[in-house]
Protein backbone atom coordinates (compact mmCIF):
# COMPACT_ATOMS: atom_id res chain seq x y z
CA UNK A 1 0.00 0.00 0.00
CA UNK A 2 1.27 3.77 -0.59
CA UNK A 3 2.34 5.36 2.76
CA UNK A 4 -1.05 7.51 2.75
CA UNK A 5 -3.48 4.63 3.68
CA UNK A 6 -5.70 5.37 6.57
CA UNK A 7 -8.24 2.62 7.93
CA UNK A 8 -11.00 4.60 6.48
CA UNK A 9 -9.42 3.65 2.65
CA UNK A 10 -9.03 -0.02 3.41
CA UNK A 11 -12.95 0.46 4.12
CA UNK A 12 -14.10 1.82 1.77
CA UNK A 13 -12.23 -0.51 -0.61
CA UNK A 14 -12.92 -3.71 0.92
CA UNK A 15 -16.29 -4.08 2.26
CA UNK A 16 -17.61 -4.53 -0.72
CA UNK A 17 -16.60 -8.36 -0.62
CA UNK A 18 -18.53 -8.55 3.17
CA UNK A 19 -18.37 -6.83 6.42
CA UNK A 20 -15.16 -6.23 8.22
CA UNK A 21 -14.85 -6.40 12.05
CA UNK A 22 -11.30 -4.87 12.54
CA UNK A 23 -8.08 -3.93 11.02
CA UNK A 24 -4.95 -2.95 12.09
CA UNK A 25 -2.55 -0.89 10.15
CA UNK A 26 1.55 -1.77 9.60
CA UNK A 27 2.52 1.72 8.30
CA UNK A 28 6.13 1.58 7.95
CA UNK A 29 5.65 -2.18 6.38
CA UNK A 30 2.79 -0.44 3.70
CA UNK A 31 1.08 -3.29 5.22
CA UNK A 32 -2.39 -4.25 7.08
CA UNK A 33 -4.53 -6.82 8.29
CA UNK A 34 -7.96 -7.11 7.67
CA UNK A 35 -10.28 -9.21 9.45
CA UNK A 36 -13.62 -10.36 7.97
CA UNK A 37 -16.88 -11.24 9.12
CA UNK A 38 -16.88 -14.27 7.51
CA UNK A 39 -13.91 -16.21 5.71
CA UNK A 40 -16.24 -16.07 2.73
CA UNK A 41 -15.45 -12.32 2.72
CA UNK A 42 -12.02 -12.95 3.35
CA UNK A 43 -11.87 -15.79 0.23
CA UNK A 44 -14.01 -12.91 -2.53
CA UNK A 45 -10.91 -10.56 -1.37
CA UNK A 46 -7.74 -12.72 -1.97
CA UNK A 47 -9.34 -14.19 -5.28
CA UNK A 48 -10.32 -10.59 -6.95
CA UNK A 49 -7.16 -9.23 -6.17
CA UNK A 50 -5.30 -12.36 -7.71
CA UNK A 51 -7.26 -11.92 -10.98
CA UNK A 52 -8.45 -8.07 -11.14
CA UNK A 53 -6.70 -4.79 -9.96
CA UNK A 54 -8.18 -3.78 -6.63
CA UNK A 55 -6.96 -0.19 -5.78
CA UNK A 56 -6.46 1.31 -2.19
CA UNK A 57 -5.90 4.92 -1.72
CA UNK A 58 -5.49 5.39 -6.02
CA UNK A 59 -2.82 2.75 -5.77
CA UNK A 60 -3.15 -1.11 -6.75
CA UNK A 61 -2.74 -2.97 -3.46
CA UNK A 62 -1.81 -6.62 -3.27
CA UNK A 63 -3.91 -9.62 -0.90
CA UNK A 64 -2.97 -12.71 0.67
CA UNK A 65 -4.33 -14.68 3.65
CA UNK A 66 -2.85 -13.82 7.04
CA UNK A 67 -1.56 -16.65 9.38
CA UNK A 68 -3.48 -15.59 12.11
CA UNK A 69 -6.78 -16.57 12.40
CA UNK A 70 -8.12 -13.28 14.43
CA UNK A 71 -6.47 -10.10 14.80
CA UNK A 72 -5.24 -10.29 18.68
CA UNK A 73 -6.86 -7.08 20.32
CA UNK A 74 -5.87 -4.88 23.03
CA UNK A 75 -9.42 -5.51 24.66
CA UNK A 76 -10.33 -8.31 26.27
CA UNK A 77 -14.03 -8.58 24.74
CA UNK A 78 -14.87 -11.51 23.31
CA UNK A 79 -17.42 -9.78 20.51
CA UNK A 80 -14.94 -8.58 18.04
CA UNK A 81 -17.11 -6.10 16.67
CA UNK A 82 -17.37 -4.37 20.18
CA UNK A 83 -16.19 -1.26 20.22
CA UNK A 84 -14.96 1.03 23.00
CA UNK A 85 -14.89 5.17 23.67
CA UNK A 86 -11.30 4.87 24.71
CA UNK A 87 -8.62 4.76 21.88
CA UNK A 88 -5.31 3.20 22.51
CA UNK A 89 -2.62 5.45 20.38
CA UNK A 90 0.87 4.37 19.47
CA UNK A 91 3.01 7.26 17.69
CA UNK A 92 5.60 5.34 16.24
CA UNK A 93 8.62 7.04 15.04
CA UNK A 94 8.44 10.43 17.28
CA UNK A 95 10.62 13.00 15.59
CA UNK A 96 8.88 15.40 17.14
CA UNK A 97 7.75 16.26 20.76
CA UNK A 98 4.07 15.31 20.98
CA UNK A 99 2.16 16.65 23.76
CA UNK A 100 -1.83 16.61 24.83
CA UNK A 101 -3.98 18.30 21.49
CA UNK A 102 -6.57 20.88 22.33
CA UNK A 103 -9.55 18.99 20.29
CA UNK A 104 -13.09 18.66 22.24
CA UNK A 105 -12.23 15.63 23.73
CA UNK A 106 -10.59 14.18 26.80
CA UNK A 107 -7.51 12.40 26.35
CA UNK A 108 -4.32 11.55 28.57
CA UNK A 109 -0.26 10.47 27.81
CA UNK A 110 0.17 7.26 29.12
CA UNK A 111 4.05 6.40 28.47
CA UNK A 112 7.09 7.91 26.71
CA UNK A 113 9.58 6.03 25.09
CA UNK A 114 12.61 6.97 22.62
CA UNK A 115 10.54 4.89 19.71
CA UNK A 116 7.10 4.93 20.38
CA UNK A 117 4.72 7.42 22.20
CA UNK A 118 1.36 6.30 23.56
CA UNK A 119 -1.60 7.87 24.51
CA UNK A 120 -5.40 7.35 25.21
CA UNK A 121 -8.01 9.22 24.65
CA UNK A 122 -11.63 9.03 25.87
CA UNK A 123 -14.66 10.35 23.34
CA UNK A 124 -17.90 10.76 23.73
CA UNK A 125 -19.14 8.04 22.22
CA UNK A 126 -18.19 4.83 20.63
CA UNK A 127 -19.20 6.54 17.50
CA UNK A 128 -17.40 8.95 17.57
CA UNK A 129 -14.00 6.87 18.95
CA UNK A 130 -15.09 4.52 15.50
CA UNK A 131 -14.71 7.64 13.30
CA UNK A 132 -11.72 9.08 14.71
CA UNK A 133 -10.14 5.56 14.42
CA UNK A 134 -11.27 5.31 10.63
CA UNK A 135 -10.11 8.96 9.62
CA UNK A 136 -6.55 8.51 11.23
CA UNK A 137 -5.52 5.01 12.10
CA UNK A 138 -2.14 4.59 9.47
CA UNK A 139 -1.67 8.82 9.35
CA UNK A 140 1.31 10.65 9.86
CA UNK A 141 1.24 13.53 12.42
CA UNK A 142 4.11 15.47 11.00
CA UNK A 143 5.12 13.99 7.29
CA UNK A 144 7.10 11.22 6.62
CA UNK A 145 7.17 10.62 10.82
CA UNK A 146 5.05 10.28 14.27
CA UNK A 147 2.94 7.76 12.87
CA UNK A 148 -0.67 6.99 14.21
CA UNK A 149 -1.43 3.11 14.96
CA UNK A 150 -4.93 3.63 16.73
CA UNK A 151 -6.75 0.46 18.79
CA UNK A 152 -9.69 -0.10 20.94
CA UNK A 153 -7.90 0.52 25.11
CA UNK A 154 -8.78 -2.62 27.44
CA UNK A 155 -9.88 0.53 29.96
CA UNK A 156 -13.80 1.76 29.29
CA UNK A 157 -12.67 4.95 31.41
CA UNK A 158 -9.56 7.55 31.88
CA UNK A 159 -9.13 8.95 35.11
CA UNK A 160 -7.46 12.40 34.35
CA UNK A 161 -6.32 14.16 37.74
CA UNK A 162 -4.42 17.30 36.50
CA UNK A 163 -4.04 19.45 33.13
CA UNK A 164 -0.62 19.83 31.71
CA UNK A 165 1.47 18.68 28.23
CA UNK A 166 0.73 15.01 29.47
CA UNK A 167 -2.76 14.48 30.50
CA UNK A 168 -6.08 16.98 29.90
CA UNK A 169 -9.61 17.11 30.66
CA UNK A 170 -11.96 18.98 28.60
CA UNK A 171 -15.16 18.39 30.36
CA UNK A 172 -12.86 20.52 33.19
CA UNK A 173 -10.81 23.25 32.01
CA UNK A 174 -10.04 24.81 35.18
CA UNK A 175 -8.39 21.49 36.85
CA UNK A 176 -5.29 21.92 38.44
CA UNK A 177 -1.75 22.06 36.69
CA UNK A 178 1.18 20.67 37.96
CA UNK A 179 4.11 22.74 38.01
CA UNK A 180 2.74 24.71 35.21
CA UNK A 181 3.93 23.62 32.01
CA UNK A 182 1.88 26.12 30.49
CA UNK A 183 -0.79 26.29 28.20
CA UNK A 184 -0.96 22.95 25.37
CA UNK A 185 0.47 23.41 21.74
CA UNK A 186 -1.69 22.17 19.16
CA UNK A 187 0.59 19.00 17.95
CA UNK A 188 -1.28 17.47 14.30
CA UNK A 189 0.11 20.50 12.08
CA UNK A 190 0.37 18.16 8.78
CA UNK A 191 3.68 19.13 8.20
CA UNK A 192 6.88 18.85 10.53
CA UNK A 193 8.13 21.99 12.58
CA UNK A 194 11.13 22.53 10.08
CA UNK A 195 8.36 24.25 7.85
CA UNK A 196 7.48 26.97 9.34
CA UNK A 197 9.94 30.52 10.24
CA UNK A 198 10.90 30.98 13.96
CA UNK A 199 8.41 33.34 14.41
CA UNK A 200 5.32 32.70 12.41
CA UNK A 201 3.27 29.65 11.99
CA UNK A 202 2.14 30.25 8.36
CA UNK A 203 -1.46 29.59 6.80
CA UNK A 204 -3.83 27.36 8.41
CA UNK A 205 -3.66 23.53 7.59
CA UNK A 206 -5.80 20.75 8.13
CA UNK A 207 -5.67 18.15 11.26
CA UNK A 208 -4.75 15.25 8.91
CA UNK A 209 -5.66 14.30 5.41
CA UNK A 210 -8.80 12.65 5.37
CA UNK A 211 -10.58 10.04 3.08
CA UNK A 212 -12.38 11.39 0.67
CA UNK A 213 -16.00 9.56 2.23
CA UNK A 214 -17.38 11.83 4.39
CA UNK A 215 -18.99 9.70 6.50
CA UNK A 216 -15.60 9.16 8.60
CA UNK A 217 -15.46 12.67 9.07
CA UNK A 218 -16.34 14.01 12.08
CA UNK A 219 -19.09 16.31 11.99
CA UNK A 220 -19.90 19.38 14.30
CA UNK A 221 -22.22 17.64 16.24
CA UNK A 222 -19.82 14.63 16.98
CA UNK A 223 -16.44 16.34 18.08
CA UNK A 224 -16.77 20.55 17.07
CA UNK A 225 -13.45 22.27 15.28
CA UNK A 226 -11.86 18.29 15.30
CA UNK A 227 -11.00 18.30 11.48
CA UNK A 228 -9.77 21.77 11.03
CA UNK A 229 -7.72 24.36 13.71
CA UNK A 230 -7.76 28.12 13.72
CA UNK A 231 -3.69 28.63 14.12
CA UNK A 232 -2.45 30.72 17.13
CA UNK A 233 -2.97 34.08 16.50
CA UNK A 234 -0.71 36.82 18.55
CA UNK A 235 1.30 39.43 18.45
CA UNK A 236 3.86 41.64 20.49
CA UNK A 237 1.77 44.25 21.86
CA UNK A 238 0.28 42.73 25.34
CA UNK A 239 -2.64 43.03 26.29
CA UNK A 240 -4.56 41.14 29.80
CA UNK A 241 -3.13 37.58 30.15
CA UNK A 242 -0.67 36.09 28.16
CA UNK A 243 -1.81 33.54 25.64
CA UNK A 244 1.40 31.62 25.25
CA UNK A 245 4.03 30.50 27.84
CA UNK A 246 7.28 31.38 26.00
CA UNK A 247 8.16 35.05 25.87
CA UNK A 248 9.71 36.98 22.94
CA UNK A 249 12.66 39.36 24.04
CA UNK A 250 14.56 41.66 21.47
CA UNK A 251 16.70 44.38 22.31
CA UNK A 252 19.49 41.93 23.77
CA UNK A 253 23.11 42.95 23.47
CA UNK A 254 24.75 41.41 20.96
CA UNK A 255 28.32 40.11 22.97
CA UNK A 256 26.79 40.71 26.49
CA UNK A 257 23.65 38.52 26.52
CA UNK A 258 23.73 34.23 26.52
CA UNK A 259 21.22 32.07 27.04
CA UNK A 260 22.44 31.86 30.81
CA UNK A 261 22.33 35.89 31.43
CA UNK A 262 18.51 35.40 30.36
CA UNK A 263 18.16 32.40 32.86
CA UNK A 264 19.57 34.65 35.94
CA UNK A 265 17.07 37.19 35.07
CA UNK A 266 13.68 35.95 33.83
CA UNK A 267 14.14 33.41 36.94
CA UNK A 268 13.18 35.34 39.29
CA UNK A 269 9.17 35.43 37.11
CA UNK A 270 8.79 31.81 36.88
CA UNK A 271 10.53 28.18 36.21
CA UNK A 272 12.78 28.32 32.42
CA UNK A 273 12.09 25.57 30.27
CA UNK A 274 14.21 26.47 27.40
CA UNK A 275 16.08 29.51 26.22
CA UNK A 276 16.77 29.73 22.28
CA UNK A 277 18.44 32.78 20.35
CA UNK A 278 16.96 33.19 16.73
CA UNK A 279 19.19 33.39 13.80
CA UNK A 280 17.52 35.08 12.00
CA UNK A 281 16.79 38.00 14.27
CA UNK A 282 19.71 39.11 15.73
CA UNK A 283 19.29 40.45 19.09
CA UNK A 284 16.27 38.14 20.19
CA UNK A 285 15.46 35.28 21.90
CA UNK A 286 12.85 32.92 22.62
CA UNK A 287 12.01 32.12 26.56
CA UNK A 288 9.67 29.27 27.55
CA UNK A 289 8.52 29.79 30.47
CA UNK A 290 6.57 27.35 33.45
CA UNK A 291 3.31 28.88 32.20
CA UNK A 292 1.24 31.90 30.82
CA UNK A 293 1.62 33.50 34.19
CA UNK A 294 5.32 33.41 34.17
CA UNK A 295 5.16 35.26 31.00
CA UNK A 296 2.55 37.69 32.70
CA UNK A 297 4.70 38.35 35.17
CA UNK A 298 8.12 39.05 33.20
CA UNK A 299 6.30 41.39 31.12
CA UNK A 300 5.05 43.23 33.76
CA UNK A 301 8.56 43.08 35.50
CA UNK A 302 11.03 42.97 32.50
CA UNK A 303 9.36 44.91 29.33
CA UNK A 304 11.19 48.13 29.07
CA UNK A 305 14.32 47.74 31.45
CA UNK A 306 17.96 48.46 30.07
CA UNK A 307 20.01 46.01 30.36
CA UNK A 308 24.01 46.57 29.22
CA UNK A 309 22.58 50.44 27.41
CA UNK A 310 19.88 48.58 25.47
CA UNK A 311 16.11 48.73 25.99
CA UNK A 312 14.61 45.20 26.30
CA UNK A 313 11.16 44.48 25.13
CA UNK A 314 9.72 41.60 25.96
CA UNK A 315 6.35 40.31 24.66
CA UNK A 316 4.39 36.73 24.12
CA UNK A 317 5.51 34.97 21.81
CA UNK A 318 3.49 33.27 18.21
CA UNK A 319 4.97 30.35 19.34
CA UNK A 320 3.63 27.85 22.06
CA UNK A 321 7.77 26.19 22.13
CA UNK A 322 10.67 26.23 22.07
CA UNK A 323 12.12 23.81 19.45
CA UNK A 324 15.87 23.66 18.68
CA UNK A 325 16.05 24.17 15.57
CA UNK A 326 19.15 26.42 13.23
CA UNK A 327 21.16 26.11 16.98
CA UNK A 328 24.57 28.57 16.52
CA UNK A 329 27.32 30.01 17.83
CA UNK A 330 27.11 33.41 19.71
CA UNK A 331 29.66 36.05 19.78
CA UNK A 332 30.57 35.21 23.60
CA UNK A 333 31.35 31.46 22.16
CA UNK A 334 28.21 29.52 23.70
CA UNK A 335 25.66 27.93 22.61
CA UNK A 336 22.42 29.97 21.18
CA UNK A 337 20.09 27.03 22.78
CA UNK A 338 19.95 25.85 26.22
CA UNK A 339 17.63 23.65 28.08
CA UNK A 340 16.94 24.74 31.64
CA UNK A 341 14.33 22.15 32.10
CA UNK A 342 16.24 19.98 34.75
CA UNK A 343 18.36 22.80 36.39
CA UNK A 344 17.61 23.05 40.26
CA UNK A 345 18.13 26.72 39.65
CA UNK A 346 14.36 27.31 38.88
CA UNK A 347 12.70 28.78 42.07
CA UNK A 348 9.04 27.35 41.20
CA UNK A 349 9.27 23.76 41.46
CA UNK A 350 7.14 23.20 44.06
CA UNK A 351 4.10 25.03 45.78
CA UNK A 352 6.17 25.14 48.83
CA UNK A 353 9.24 26.32 46.84
CA UNK A 354 7.08 28.89 44.89
CA UNK A 355 5.62 30.63 47.87
CA UNK A 356 9.18 31.67 49.10
CA UNK A 357 9.65 34.40 46.04
CA UNK A 358 8.53 37.54 46.30
CA UNK A 359 8.04 38.70 43.14
CA UNK A 360 9.12 41.96 42.72
CA UNK A 361 9.93 44.80 39.88
CA UNK A 362 13.73 45.34 39.47
CA UNK A 363 15.44 47.97 42.02
CA UNK A 364 18.79 49.58 43.29
CA UNK A 365 18.66 47.09 45.78
CA UNK A 366 19.73 43.20 45.39
CA UNK A 367 19.57 40.69 48.20
CA UNK A 368 22.06 37.94 48.21
CA UNK A 369 21.98 34.57 50.00
CA UNK A 370 23.32 31.17 50.08
CA UNK A 371 26.77 32.60 50.48
CA UNK A 372 29.60 30.99 52.47
CA UNK A 373 30.60 33.09 56.14
CA UNK A 374 33.73 33.10 54.90
CA UNK A 375 33.13 35.85 52.15
CA UNK A 376 33.42 39.36 53.28
CA UNK A 377 31.83 42.46 51.46
CA UNK A 378 35.77 42.98 49.99
CA UNK A 379 35.07 39.41 48.01
CA UNK A 380 31.77 40.48 46.94
CA UNK A 381 33.04 43.92 45.52
CA UNK A 382 36.05 42.29 43.56
CA UNK A 383 33.66 39.59 42.27
CA UNK A 384 32.04 42.80 40.80
CA UNK A 385 35.45 44.17 39.36
CA UNK A 386 36.32 40.92 37.93
CA UNK A 387 33.04 40.30 36.03
CA UNK A 388 33.37 43.90 34.59
CA UNK A 389 29.79 44.71 36.17
CA UNK A 390 28.86 47.90 38.47
CA UNK A 391 30.24 47.75 41.99
CA UNK A 392 27.45 48.24 44.81
CA UNK A 393 27.92 51.06 47.28
CA UNK A 394 26.25 49.70 50.35
CA UNK A 395 26.57 46.53 51.79
CA UNK A 396 24.74 45.04 54.87
CA UNK A 397 25.15 41.82 55.94
CA UNK A 398 21.81 40.00 58.17
CA UNK A 399 23.15 38.53 61.54
CA UNK A 400 22.74 34.76 61.11
CA UNK A 401 22.23 31.89 63.49
CA UNK A 402 25.32 30.47 65.09
CA UNK A 403 24.07 27.23 63.00
CA UNK A 404 24.03 28.58 59.95
CA UNK A 405 26.22 27.49 57.13
CA UNK A 406 25.50 30.31 54.86
CA UNK A 407 24.76 34.25 55.01
CA UNK A 408 22.42 36.92 53.48
CA UNK A 409 22.57 40.07 53.13
CA UNK A 410 21.78 43.24 51.02
CA UNK A 411 23.49 45.46 48.38
CA UNK A 412 22.84 49.14 47.42
CA UNK A 413 23.64 49.90 44.01
CA UNK A 414 23.51 53.53 42.29
CA UNK A 415 20.97 52.86 40.22
CA UNK A 416 18.09 50.14 39.25
CA UNK A 417 20.10 49.39 35.92
CA UNK A 418 23.49 48.90 37.68
CA UNK A 419 21.62 46.07 39.80
CA UNK A 420 20.09 44.70 36.71
CA UNK A 421 23.17 44.34 35.42
CA UNK A 422 25.18 42.66 38.52
CA UNK A 423 21.86 40.27 38.89
CA UNK A 424 21.98 39.34 34.94
CA UNK A 425 25.78 38.69 35.51
CA UNK A 426 26.19 37.27 38.77
CA UNK A 427 23.53 35.25 40.02
CA UNK A 428 23.63 31.52 40.69
CA UNK A 429 27.82 32.57 40.74
CA UNK A 430 29.55 29.24 41.81
CA UNK A 431 31.59 30.05 45.23
CA UNK A 432 34.18 28.14 45.38
CA UNK A 433 36.01 28.02 48.77
CA UNK A 434 39.52 26.40 50.44
CA UNK A 435 39.14 23.26 51.42
CA UNK A 436 35.39 23.04 50.39
CA UNK A 437 33.77 19.35 48.60
CA UNK A 438 31.09 21.90 46.69
CA UNK A 439 30.70 25.59 45.73
CA UNK A 440 28.17 27.46 47.03
CA UNK A 441 25.89 29.33 44.57
CA UNK A 442 25.40 32.65 44.97
CA UNK A 443 21.55 33.80 44.66
CA UNK A 444 20.38 37.00 44.14
CA UNK A 445 16.96 38.50 43.53
CA UNK A 446 15.15 42.15 43.69
CA UNK A 447 14.75 43.49 47.26
CA UNK A 448 11.23 45.05 48.42
CA UNK A 449 14.05 47.33 49.84
CA UNK A 450 14.15 50.87 47.82
CA UNK A 451 17.48 52.05 49.78
CA UNK A 452 19.34 51.25 53.06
Amino acid sequence: MCESVVEADLIDALEKFGPICYVMMMPFKRQALVEFSAVDSADRCVSCGATEPVYIAGQQAHFNYSTSKRITRPTSADNPNMGNKVLLLSIQNPLYPITTVQTQTRRSVHSVQSHCVCLSFLFESVQCAQKAKAALNGADIYAGCCTLKIEYARPTRLNVIKNDNESWDYTKPHLRRDRGKGRQRQAILGEHPSSYSENSYGQTCPLLPLPSNSRYKLSSVDVPDMVSYPLPQSSCSYSGHASSSVAMVSGLHPSKMNCTRIFNLFCLYGNIEKVKFMKSVPGTALVEMGDEYAVDRAITHLNSIKVFGKRLNVCVSKQHAVIPSQVFELEDGSSSYKDFAMTRNNRFSSAGQASKNIIQPPSAVLHYYNVPPCVSQDHLLRLCTEHDVPGFIKFKMFDAKPSSKTISGLLEFDNKTEAVEVLTVLNHYQIRIPNGSNPYTLKLCFSTSSHL
